[in-house]
């Protein structure tokens, strides 16, 4: 080699060493710039700053007619399912906020009423079929009529929610009439399961109808505890994935797995049955944390299949970026269980990653992510208020 290229090559290797030095010194340190007190997401008492500024955004969306109407043209684009939990996770978002600030529920229960007529009104005009993805049609749901658990759990909750914020006489008769019907279609199947989509059931689904149940309970002292126990037995013999210990994510009506443990999905179930077996969402949690949750150099993110199996992508998973494997999905969900389990260094590891990657955006007092939409910034939103009404729920 010539003097003048070995000159070259000596600079290009000094070059690349001190990038790499530069590198190594640097990236351990990148988290901090984006690493803030736990107080600026979530709080004990009262509402976080982020809270605050993800509410406000969301309440415009609900009063300025042609700003909904856009966000949810761009969602139901992708995901009819999105514009319906978008819906359920901003009332159990204000349902919290008033609970926590009890001189603000007058400016938050007209949106929440607004929300939950038109939902109902919808789901009576157009049929279950608004609110689930095309290929609901494909084929008959195998028990008639068809009714959907993601709808019926979800709107149950909802009114159950807001009557636990304020009573209001009009949704005692619609939520209980829902929750009879789920319980009637568990009592009929061996597993007590029912479908979200034709021949096929979601454990997110079944969470949230659990703990609607305990809602009621709270509200009309009824008792659906034998009801919970069962299903809790049930779920623990037949719906775990025997690797990891976790419940896998859906099933057919004879509880064939279809697939795994997903991180879309059991973060949400952890959290929720929080409220119907403590121990058991405390373990989920663990077990879910241990093998879905991650920390690279202070960044937090959750993966959407644990390494023991691995499923196909869909629209639930949300982008998967590769090498990592971080799940959009999964790592919305993981801010709602950390929060609940008191994970705090993950809580505030995921909320580093979340300002350094989805590039929020503040104007005039609101916060929306510019890598979300308005589903993931409304569970971002209920992760961040969440706490009170489990609490009244699980008061004795």
């Amino acid at each position: 080699m010539k003097p003048q290229l070995r000159a070259r090559a000596k600079e290009a290797g000094l070059g690349i060493a001190a990038l790499a030095v530069a590198a190594a010194l640097w990236l351990p340190c990148l988290h901090l710039f984006f690493r803030k007190p736990l107080s600026d997401f979530y709080q004990e008492k009262g509402i976080s700053p982020k809270a605050k500024q993800l509410a406000a955004r969301h309440l415009r969306l609900w009063i300025d007619p042609g700003l909904r109407r856009a966000e949810l043209r761009k969602m139901r684009a992708s995901n009819a399912e999105w514009d319906f939990m978008g819906r359920s996770f901003l009332v159990w978002s204000l349902v919290n906020m008033g609970l926590r600030e009890p001189q603000m529920k007058d400016q938050y229960l007209p949106v929440i009423d607004q929300i939950i007529r038109e939902t109902v009104r919808i789901e009576q005009q157009d049929g279950i079929y608004a609110f689930l993805m095309p290929y609901a049609k494909d084929r008959p749901f195998r028990v008639k009529p068809a009714r959907s658990l993601f709808i019926e759990g979800e709107l149950a909750l909802m009114m159950g929610s807001r009557r636990m914020l304020q009573e209001e006489p009009a949704y005692k008769q619609p939520m209980t009439e829902r929750l009879n019907l789920i319980e009637e279609r568990w009592r009929a199947n061996p597993l007590m399961v029912a479908e979200s989509y034709p021949n096929e059931c979601w454990t997110f689904d079944h969470a949230v109808a659990l703990a609607a149940f305990k809602v009621a309970d709270r509200l009309d002292d009824t008792d659906h505890s034998a009801l919970c126990k069962r299903w809790i037995a049930i779920a623990k013999e037949k719906l775990v994935h025997k690797a990891t210990g976790l419940l896998v994510s859906s099933f057919e009506t004879d509880g064939t797995a279809l697939d795994g443990p997903e991180g879309s999905t059991i973060w949400m179930a952890a959290h929720c049955l929080q409220v119907v077996d403590e121990a058991f969402a405390q373990d989920q949690y663990q077990r879910a944390r241990q093998e879905l949750g991650r920390v690279v150099l202070g960044f937090g993110y959750g993966t959407e299949w644990p390494a023991s199996w691995q499923g196909p992508r869909d629209i639930d998973s949300g982008m998967v970026i590769p090498i990592f494997e971080v799940s959009a999905g999964s790592s919305g969900m993981a801010f709602m269980a950390a929060t609940t389990f008191h994970d705090w260094d993950f809580v505030r590891s995921l909320a580093a990653t979340l300002d350094m990657a989805a590039f929020p955006s503040r104007r005039n007092g609101e916060l929306k992510y510019c890598a979300s939409n308005q589903v993931g910034d409304a569970a971002v939103l209920y992760a961040s208020v969440l706490g009170p009404l489990w609490e009244r729920t699980s008061k004795p």
